[in-house]
């Protein structure tokens, strides 16, 4: 056997195969001109290997300029792979044109190879050469190997720069072990044709080059690290310290938010787990994210038991767990200790960025003023407006117990917001309150973006001072990317002042961070609505009646859709079903009294006029006149519908939308419409006192 591949290796300029035949094989040599193979009848073999990709940068343009040299530089590049290959274990599979596959049985040994490789052609005549290296269980035959791990290093190795060797996370986690061997964390990227996001690292030794993150913007699109926050489980023997579970959840999951580099999803998906005993992994897929942090609370008098662990959703593994016992007066110290040690844990293993070590904001040393606040929390995320008046008062209790209690304050606020947005409270009495509320936390804690978040809205809904309210937004969001409300907002907002793609973009993200929130998948519904992308808005809106067949917002949304599709039985449908799940028979008019004024059933869009009168008079602090304007505007009666328009601009109601709704559009040509739409932007209205 020896003598005849001496006698081809005479003979053959390339040799195109490798020797490793089985036992079992049978081989016969045919000769194609310079090149070599063999026609050989094997077996396929399945094993675990580490997959070795190299590949010239630059090298079709230096053929194009230096043919020579560019041979030169692919000589040297074949010679030393060959050398270090066979120096390593390794066996070249294949070359192609200026780049190499080769596989190694051993990790460590790919790695060493590849340094070797690297050091040797750093040196003159230097050869740019990139490397990646990934391990799978391939599929070995006579004609290669196959597998998702070969289609990983090759993508990896694509991403590399010249003079650098990347590797795939398992490639670490097989060398870690040997100290001698650097990696440069460079992200989580989602690599084309690859299922799930991959882990990348750059081997640091000297003299290999580490890439920078702008070298590898837009050779794969890059995965921030996430992470989701499970509701901790209350394990007190009393069920009144529910809340305070919740609570120390949410605030962790708010110091999370903060941590550069990291995405967490928001509280509204993660605790739709809440109580339910689902597998880790399906969590995982739901929320698309690569980590769950959960854990326990027991509350006992003045002392608390927190178990938190760290879970990968890939494979359900453990990555840590610890238990912290202390006395409830240092829990503002707690979550600190724990918000960091997670966020470390998460940067070893994921790679974001170094962890600020800023205290979580606006601190109270009272234990009752802290227990006020948190039970505020969990009426404020009730999202009614009963809870949220209960929420206020808990609030208000919580600040007068300790009137630097940032957080209070900036609950309080939100609050406000949630009321005067809703209709839920007049808005000359809602806004400022939030606005004063807002700016007393800021004071207390200028790092804090859901006063930010408020500010924003006032200047947004309220002063109507579109340039100072998009400062407010961005520098919440500077603060706190992770904030799917802010993002949500804001969205509205760009809606309104006409940026229609870029409020797509941001309501998007808002849906990456929190994927269940039936809210911001309301606002992206909307959002196609506005846009004229009436297919998608319906797909979007359909897609909230499979999660909740009661959600009212996917109703009315459907509702407008089909109204714009002149689809009018459908709109009716969904209407009548948006007004009987209201619970009142006075509520949930406009959309129905609109289709049946426009499909001539005037009598019943008449009943309509008149259950709205009914509750004007009943309830005096909802503001319905752009209920009435709608329903007018189903008529085609302008007058009344500008009319009502006019008074709802006057209460700082509804005035900002009426630009961009499609259902306007009939009327927005109307001189009084301009002339209203004009005085909506600018309208100053006046607190109550």
């Amino acid at each position: 056997m020896p003598s005849i591949l001496s006698f081809f290796k005479r003979k053959a300029t390339i040799i195109e195969h490798n020797f490793n035949f089985a036992l079992d094989c049978s081989y016969k040599p045919v000769c194609t001109g310079t090149f070599l193979k063999f026609n050989v009848k094997k077996k396929s073999t399945r094993k675990l290997s580490a997959i070795f990709f190299a590949d010239m940068v630059g090298y079709t343009l230096l053929m194009q300029e230096n043919e020579q040299k560019a041979k030169l530089l692919r000589d040297q590049h074949r010679l030393v792979l060959q050398e270090e290959s066979v120096a390593h274990g390794g066996t070249i599979l294949q070359y192609y044109g200026d780049g190499t596959l080769c596989v190694f049985d051993s990790s460590i040994e790919a790695v060493k190879c590849a340094i070797d490789i690297q050091t040797r052609l750093s040196k003159e005549p230097k050869v740019p050469l990139r490397i990646g290296i990934h391990i799978g269980d391939v599929v070995h035959d006579d004609e290669g190997i196959y597998g998702d791990g070969v289609n990983v290093a090759s993508r990896i190795e694509s991403l590399s720069v010249a003079g650098s060797v990347l590797v795939s996370e398992r490639v670490v986690e097989d060398v870690k072990s040997h100290p001698s061997i650097e990696f440069k964390n460079m992200g989580v990227f989602q690599l084309k044709n690859v299922r799930k996001p991959t882990g990348v690292f750059a081997i640091g030794n000297q003299p290999l080059v580490v890439p920078v993150s702008s070298q590898l913007k837009g050779k794969g699109e890059q995965k921030t690290k996430s992470v989701a926050v499970l509701p901790f489980v209350n394990m007190s023997t009393s069920k009144e310290n529910e809340y305070f579970s919740d609570g120390i959840t949410e605030e962790l999951l708010n110091a999370l938010t903060k941590v550069k580099g990291l995405q967490v999803t928001a509280r509204t998906s993660s605790f739709a787990f809440k109580g339910k005993n689902i597998d880790i992994r399906d969590i995982g897929q739901q929320l698309n994210v690569e980590h769950i942090l959960e854990g326990s609370v027991r509350k006992s008098g003045n002392k608390v038991r927190i178990t938190a662990q760290l879970i990968t959703t890939a494979d359900g593994y453990h990555q840590w767990s610890q238990t912290f016992d202390r006395n409830l007066d240092d829990i503002f110290e707690l979550q600190d200790e724990l918000a960091h040690t997670i966020a470390h844990q998460l940067r070893e293993k994921l790679g974001a960025e170094d962890v600020d070590q800023q205290p979580i904001g606006g601190t109270t040393k009272d234990p009752e003023s802290y227990s006020l606040y948190l039970k505020g929390n969990y009426y404020w995320n009730k999202w009614s407006p009963d809870n949220i008046k209960k929420a206020i008062e808990l609030y208000d209790k919580a600040i007068e117990k300790e009137p630097d209690f940032s957080l209070a304050h900036s609950g309080r606020a939100g609050c406000y917001v949630f009321l005067g947005i809703t209709g839920n409270y007049p808005a000359d009495l809602a806004f400022p309150r939030a606005k004063l509320s807002a700016e007393k936390a800021m004071e207390l804690d200028p790092q804090d973006d859901k006063s930010l978040l408020t500010m924003a809205m006032f200047k947004f809904m309220y002063e109507k001072n579109t340039d100072s309210a998009r400062r407010y937004f961005e520098n919440a969001l500077e603060l706190n990317p992770n904030n799917s409300v802010t993002r949500q907002y804001y969205a509205m907002f760009l809606s309104t002042v006409g940026q229609q793609e870029q409020a797509l973009k941001e309501v998007e993200l808002a849906h990456q961070l929190d994927p269940l929130s039936l809210s911001i998948l309301g606002t992206q519904g909307n959002a196609f609505l506005i846009f004229k992308m009436y297919e998608k808005a319906e797909v979007v809106f359909q897609s909230m009646l499979d999660m909740d067949p009661t959600f009212r917002t996917a109703l009315e949304g459907l509702g407008w859709v089909n109204v714009q599709m002149k689809k009018w039985d459908k709109a009716l449908k969904y209407f009548l079903k948006f007004q009987e799940l209201t619970g009142s028979p006075l509520k949930g008019m406009s959309g129905l009294g609109y289709v049946y004024a426009r499909t001539g059933q005037l009598q019943k869009a008449q009943e309509c006029l008149d259950k709205l009168d009914q509750r004007s008079r009943e309830d005096k602090e909802t503001n319905l006149n752009i209920d009435y304007a709608v329903v007018y505007l189903g008529f085609k009666n302008w007058e009344r519908t500008f009319l009502h328009i006019e008074k709802a601009i006057e209460a700082n109601m509804g005035g900002m939308f009426l630009s961009v709704h499609p259902i306007w559009e009939e009327v927005r040509e109307e001189p009084k419409f301009k002339a209203l739409l004009e005085y909506s932007r600018t309208a100053q209205i006046k607190p109550s006192k």
